[in-house]
């Protein structure tokens, strides 16, 4: 059984910050759930730019209010706590925070397998090339 605590992820290789969002990863690859899960703060006024090329993701707000823009149609869906959305499609997308900072609970597959940030497209790196890059 795994039993993780955030305060003990917290200034640790777990606790991966930008200037626009940190993600505390509690689930990464090496602990064989075949999932990543993360609490990430995306910090108000803020917007990222994600594309998840490499990965699917699913998002639960627990906390604050934001939205999300899809890039190809210019949708915008109103994200507040309570709500779920899925980038089951590897949607190219801008995510905000509005008037707070935005909490969520994030899930990966594949999963993370630690220090991922965003490159210059919002894109991932694929797992193998992340643990290429730590050799």
């Amino acid at each position: 059984m795994i039993v993780r605590r955030l305060q003990d992820i917290l200034n640790t290789s777990r606790d991966v910050q930008t200037e626009t969002w940190a993600s505390r990863r509690l689930l990464l690859e090496e602990d064989g759930m075949g999932f990543s899960m993360h609490e990430t703060t995306i910090f108000a006024g803020t917007q990222t730019h994600i594309w998840y090329k490499n990965h699917l993701e699913a998002v639960y707000c627990v906390g604050g209010e934001g939205e999300v823009e899809l890039i190809e149609t210019g949708e915008i869906f109103k994200i507040v706590p309570g709500t779920l959305y899925a980038l089951n499609k590897h949607d190219n997308h801008y995510l905000r925070a509005t008037t707070a900072d935005l909490k969520l609970i994030c899930t990966f597959n594949p999963p993370l397998v630690g220090t991922e940030v965003h490159d210059e497209d919002g894109v991932y790196a694929t797992p193998e090339q992340m643990r290429t890059a730590q050799v």
